[in-house]
């Protein structure tokens, strides 16, 4: 007789060996991420005045609301900054990368029907839930340890050994409680969307929770968990409690979400499903409203917070001249050629770390297909007057909607607020405009995505690491001295700087026949490939 853990070993080395090449991804990409920006501060803030410059600007209510309150303020070392500018950002990244994880394994699986297959082997009913958060403890106990040794092995002045294991641990608490809290949403929902879905709004929430705290009542910093994670106060004065009371609570959710796990049926969830209507609307009787629809409380989510992400930066850019005007390095690394305003030049560089955050529901809505086709359930849609190319043609098409309703809510709210700090005002217009040229560049990652779903479906995955390519060249480029040609290996390196630069028809032109052609070939290869 099987009891409810039996073979949880075996099941966590299936789990291990299924997302081997994802956790190392996620742990390579954060790791890689914060020791990067730990030696770029080192380089940019190389003495004791522009440290305290920076200081001072980051005292602005904007600034903490955005990044947190800082502490060290008076002494702002290497260490103090790294702690107050970069460890909510990789908490939330790490965060994500609990969630997805947690998500997969728990309410994907049962979704698909894996779960039922597995359940008729010798596991126990809590086998999976069991090895899935084994899994993500020593997923984040690695990644922890991994940051923090990375961070003192580089051997910069006040990262020293205790902040640098704080660091990691933080990031690591963090990672734990919100896998604990996605296990305990999987219990109250039915399907992996909204599994996901509210796991992403508790961190948004804690998110603005964390903001409302760090500008007022500092008990609210405390009631968020990515606020306990920054009142730890790392290479300040390194106080630990804080993540015994997130453990505390990621142990209690974990009970929480076992014992529910116990009440429910395999597939159900505890939350009431709401009822569909008697007769689908016109919307619906087409691929695209089907595609829309079952993305539809992603793209809900992902225009709200690419809108407010816009209006966040557009909320500092009355105070860029003071930001980085008194220092030499960050000053000549934004200024344009053309000798103009360092707060324009700043903007430049901002809409495109916001069009590739905007390219990435994008390329979701096109993996959808594959998704689909993966789960068996096209055949239901193939097997009826829809052709292949009409369909990928619909996840194309919505794709690019997509594109130009993110680029434009983010370009909106950074220039709707932006134009409101700025004491030299500058038009909705411009922000508008500037946004809009690097939508054939989002095209051309779309359109690489169609032509991997074309021909190699089991490559998609590369275009995440293309993007993430784009980011690190096109960004930390010039920080980081890459040469010229490493930019031009992505669409983002050829798009004109608006309205720095003289805008480039011919290359952008260009941007869009790329898209065109590898969305064209890709359609070739999906009308000729099996469908599996």
């Amino acid at each position: 007789m099987k009891g409810p853990y039996t073979h949880t070993g075996t099941m966590s080395r299936f789990i291990l060996k299924r997302d081997r090449l994802r956790i190392l991804i996620w742990i390579f990409a954060l790791a890689t991420f914060t020791w990067l920006v730990a030696i770029s501060f080192a380089n940019l803030y190389a003495t004791d005045v522009e440290r305290q410059g920076m200081a001072e600007t980051m005292k602005n209510p904007a600034m903490t609301a955005m990044v947190g309150k800082g502490y060290g303020l008076a002494n702002y070392t290497i260490g103090a900054m790294m702690a107050h500018q970069m460890l909510l950002f990789t908490a939330i990244a790490a965060a994500v990368m609990n969630i997805l994880l947690v998500a997969r394994h728990l309410r994907a699986d049962e979704e698909s029907g894996t779960m039922e297959l597995l359940l008729a082997l010798p596991l126990g009913r809590l086998t999976n839930m069991a090895a899935t958060m084994i899994i993500c403890v020593c997923v984040n106990g690695l990644s922890a340890l991994v940051i923090g040794c990375g961070l003192y092995a580089l051997r910069i002045e006040s990262l020293d050994l205790e902040g640098s294991l704080l660091y990691g641990a933080a990031l690591g608490a963090v990672g734990i409680f919100f896998a604990a809290v996605t296990a305990l949403f999987a219990q109250l929902s039915d399907h992996v969307r909204g599994t996901i879905g509210l796991s992403f709004a508790f961190l948004g929430v804690s998110y603005v929770l964390r903001a409302a705290g760090d500008l007022g009542d500092e008990a609210l910093t405390a009631g968020s968990p990515l606020g306990l994670a920054a009142i730890t106060k790392v290479y300040v004065q390194n106080e630990w409690w804080p993540l015994l009371i997130l453990t505390a609570s990621a142990v209690f959710f974990m009970i929480l979400a076992f014992y529910l796990h116990q009440k429910r049926d395999l597939g159900a969830g505890l939350l009431p499903h709401k009822k569909g209507r008697m007769h689908a609307s016109q919307f619906l009787q087409g691929p695209v409203g089907l595609l829309a629809r079952l993305q539809r409380t992603a793209l809900m989510s992902w225009a709200v917070g690419l809108c407010l992400l816009g209006a966040s930066y557009g909320s500092v850019l009355g105070d860029i001249e003071s930001f980085f005007g008194k220092n030499e390095m960050i000053a000549q690394m934004m200024q344009a050629t053309n000798g103009a305003s360092l707060t324009m030049t700043f903007v430049t560089k901002i809409l495109s770390v916001l069009a590739m955050v905007s390219t990435v529901p994008v390329i979701l809505a096109v993996l959808k297909i594959k998704g689909e086709e993966k789960k068996g359930r096209l055949d239901h849609l193939l097997g009826r007057p829809v052709s292949r190319t009409r369909l990928l043609g619909s996840a194309t098409l919505l794709a690019c909607i997509i594109a130009l309703t993110m680029m434009s809510l983010t370009a909106i709210g950074l220039g709707g607020v932006g134009t409101a700090m700025m004491e030299k005002e500058i038009s909705l217009r411009t922000f508008y405009e500037a946004g809009m040229v690097y939508l054939p560049a989002m095209l051309v990652m779309m359109g690489v995505t169609v032509l991997l779903i074309g021909f190699a479906p089991k490559l998609t995955g590369l275009t995440w690491i293309y993007l993430l390519y784009s980011f690190v060249v096109v960004y930390l480029g010039g920080l980081l001295q890459f040469p010229d040609w490493m930019a031009k290996l992505t669409p983002f390196g050829y798009v004109t700087k608006v309205p720095v630069e003289e805008m480039d028809w011919v290359t952008t032109i260009g941007l869009l026949l790329t898209a065109v052609g590898c969305t064209a070939i890709g359609f070739i290869g999906y009308r000729n490939r099996d469908i599996h």
